[in-house]
């Protein structure tokens, strides 16, 4: 089965909470929809801090959630010198702390991850597949500089579209882009 590629830039996912202390009473807005049903990049972007290293105008992906989170590539991690454990989104055991610094205020916490590769997926597709849920597979890409991603496992949620995340380090190794189509190899490692 084919599943199309998602790259997945660094951004921020935030509570409301969170979101007003960064911006007050400015309205959380969409800039444009996102494959998966609901989410949205919004107009807010945030810089990031750790020590002495910033990066800025990190997007913040709506809508709010119930924990805040930071998602990077290792190559981000690297330059803020910070070393975020690969999760699964959600999971935020032994974050790196980070700031988000907005126009009107900050927040620190352990918040930043390396998120790991998966794949979002309904229920009714998941079943027709006869896979479980979390279950991992293999995702196969030919081209000039033809890779296979392993261990790569499938998110289930109710309104999921199918399409495989890989964070910008995945991607670009690979020569990929979002809209490339990989094929999913069940029962690779």
């Amino acid at each position: 089965m084919k599943v199309v590629l998602g790259v997945s830039n660094r951004h921020c996912h935030i509570t409301e909470e969170d979101y007003k202390i960064l911006f007050r009473k400015t309205p959380f807005l969409k800039e444009k929809e996102l494959r998966q049903q609901n989410d949205f990049a919004s107009n807010q972007v945030v810089t990031l801090e750790a020590g002495d290293r910033t990066l800025e105008n990190v997007r913040i992906v709506g809508p709010f959630r119930a924990y805040t989170q930071v998602e990077l590539s290792k190559t981000d991690a690297r330059f803020l010198k910070i070393n975020p454990p690969i999760r699964e989104s959600g999971n935020l055991e032994d974050a790196a702390i980070i700031t988000l610094i907005g126009p009107y205020g900050k927040v620190t916490k352990p918040c930043a991850i390396l998120a790991t590769r998966h794949i979002h997926i309904d229920p009714a597709t998941r079943k027709e597949m006869g896979l479980q849920d979390k279950e991992k597979v293999a995702v196969h890409f030919t081209g000039e500089k033809e890779t296979t991603f392993y261990n790569v496992f499938f998110r289930e949620q109710e309104d999921g579209v199918l399409e495989l995340h890989l964070d910008t380090d995945d991607a670009n190794g690979a020569q990929l882009k979002t809209g490339d189509l990989g094929k999913i190899e069940i029962n690779s490692k």
